[in-house]
């Protein structure tokens, strides 16, 4: 596997293929991949709780350790986008458009189905904000947050190619850059690919039914291809303009249309009870935190569980790649405490309102308001309920298109970053793909998401991504291991032990490259800090 193209002829040869099936014999597909995950749920689903669990221990001790001041870059380097902007961009890269999807259908069918107890009751309500908590709390901003804070370790302060393939640098050495880091960037690849292909898609179901509901609008697959077809053209020009551009604009109003659209539910919603189920559902999720996160019902069928739980963190995992890689080329210059602490508690304080304000509403309205009608419409059909929820609003169409324009808008710049990642990672880690390698991964997942909305193969290829967390956690638990090794080095080299190091590389890259560089390091002078780093940063570009 040599040459600088491998890793993108491979990936969108490996893509097609599997695409190909979820559009030939879907309905095969998707036996295929619900018999996996039964598999995986009976087999090893207490292996996915308890990678979850470790990512996250990980991340904390990072933050909070010695390791927390190293700066993700030179020591001189600061942030590159403003705390405010860059919180904005964390949203629309990764979890913003499933949490308007899931903001009223989530807690409402917990509600009606609990995972234990009496459904449509006081505690299962208590029970509903609880497990969303669960499923959208620090478990998953943890799977994304191992991911981004090793990547930009040994990217910005390692200066190592934008690849996952680089993280594993400590153990590998080299290899990295030969046959097995190319499987790894092809296999990161593949979930990218099929995550953000389902994600538009179901995206893209969501904005028809909200169409619809209000103006009448067939739902139909040439709907749903109109809407592909413009939002496509829309996140591959924006992602041509580059991060600077249009990704940190839409990232900005993206947070302006989320806070306007939870204003008005908040305001002209049941305000006082809203902050009671916000602050009840931290209180419950914190006491509960870890024996939910290692609840496996063994003595009952677990099915609730592997419905919900298992699903979402093996998602999680799935995704992790995606929105790890991102998160990484966005931190620059933001020490590892600093990164943890933002990169997984402000989003998740932020889900947790969303949640409140949504569905804390949304139960209010059906157990104290009586109107059921509401949970009969989620039980039917996910993709109408935000739209049915806001009917009981003033100005519901006016909130149903403000949410259908967040939904547009948030899948945007999810896309952009995964378009950008592809090419990051296409091009062997070039921190500014060419605008040709994305175009063509962005025009390949728009025809890949039309095709499978046609063909009713959604499912099956999002099940298959769920199956794929398997590999990619053992994959994380060992970047874990690598990355913790490549901070231990960095804490333990002196500036002298760093100058010796720098002098044995040039050694090498002179015998190899037949050029005698390292006549050009004075054996005992002595370097400034300035210096020292941009040797540093030489010795390990040539490895």
């Amino acid at each position: 596997m040599k040459g600088k193209k491998t890793v993108f002829y491979s990936s969108l040869a490996v893509s097609l293929a599997l695409i190909s099936v979820g559009i030939f014999a879907p309905k095969q597909l998707e036996n295929f991949s619900e018999s996996s995950l039964s598999f995986i749920y009976n087999n090893l689903g207490w292996f996915i709780l308890c990678s979850v669990f470790i990512f996250f221990a990980f991340c904390m001790y990072l933050g909070l350790s010695k390791f927390g001041h190293i700066r993700l870059g030179d020591d001189d380097d600061r942030p590159e986008y403003k705390t405010g902007t860059w919180v904005g961009m964390l949203f629309s890269a990764s979890i913003g458009i499933s949490l308007v999807f899931w903001g009223v259908a989530e807690p409402v069918s917990y509600y009606i189905t609990p995972p234990y107890g009496k459904g449509s009751s006081e505690e299962s309500a208590k029970l509903a904000m609880q497990f969303v908590y669960l499923h959208w709390g620090v478990s998953a901003w943890a799977c994304y947050a191992v991911v981004g804070v090793s990547l930009a370790f040994f990217q910005f302060r390692r200066k190592l190619p934008a690849s996952l393939s680089s993280v594993f640098y400590p153990l590998l050495g080299d290899k990295v850059r030969g046959s097995f880091g190319k499987f790894i960037d092809v296999i990161v690849i593949l979930s990218i690919v099929i995550g953000i292909a389902t994600s538009l898609g179901f995206g893209t179901l969501q904005v028809n039914s909200g169409m619809n509901h209000l103006w009448g609008i067939p739902i139909s697959y040439s709907t749903q291809a109109i809407i592909i077809i413009i939002v496509s053209l829309i996140y591959v020009g924006s992602t041509v303009s580059g991060l600077q551009g249009a990704m940190k604009h839409l990232s900005n109003l993206n947070m302006l249309l989320a806070f306007a659209l939870l204003g008005f539910v908040f305001f002209l919603g049941p305000t006082q009870m809203i902050m009671k189920i916000f602050l009840q559902g931290i209180s419950d999720y914190t006491q509960n935190f870890v024996s939910m996160s290692f609840r496996t019902e063994p003595y009952s069928d677990g099915s609730w569980i592997a419905s919900w739980t298992l699903f979402y963190f093996g998602w999680w995992i799935a995704w992790a790649p995606l929105v790890g890689s991102f998160v990484a080329r966005i931190s620059k210059g933001r020490t590892i405490k600093e990164f943890m602490m933002g990169a997984i508690f402000i989003p998740v304080l932020g889900s947790f309102f969303w949640f409140a304000v949504m569905g804390g509403s949304a139960i209010d309205l059906i157990q104290n308001a009586g109107q059921t009608a509401l949970a009969t419409a989620v039980s039917a059909d996910v993709t109408s309920a935000l739209f049915m929820f806001f009917e009981y609003f003033p100005m519901g169409a006016f909130l149903s298109v403000l949410a259908m324009l967040l939904v547009l808008i948030f899948f945007i710049t999810s896309a952009n970053s995964a378009v950008f990642v592809l090419g990051m990672i296409s091009e062997n880690g070039n921190p500014n793909p060419t605008h040709f390698t994305k175009i063509v991964w962005g025009v390949i997942i728009a025809i890949i998401s039309a095709i499978l909305i046609m063909t009713g193969g959604l499912i099956g290829l999002q099940s298959i991504l769920v199956a794929t967390s398997i590999p990619l956690a053992v994959l994380l638990l060992v970047m874990c291991f690598s990355t913790y090794k490549g901070l231990v080095e960095e804490l333990a080299l002196s500036p002298l032990q760093k100058n010796e190091e720098t002098k044995e590389v040039v050694n090498k890259k002179s015998k190899d490259e037949g050029k005698d560089l390292i006549l050009s390091i004075p054996k005992k002078s002595k370097k400034s800090k300035e210096q020292l780093v941009t040797i540093k940063n030489k010795n390990v570009n040539s490895h």
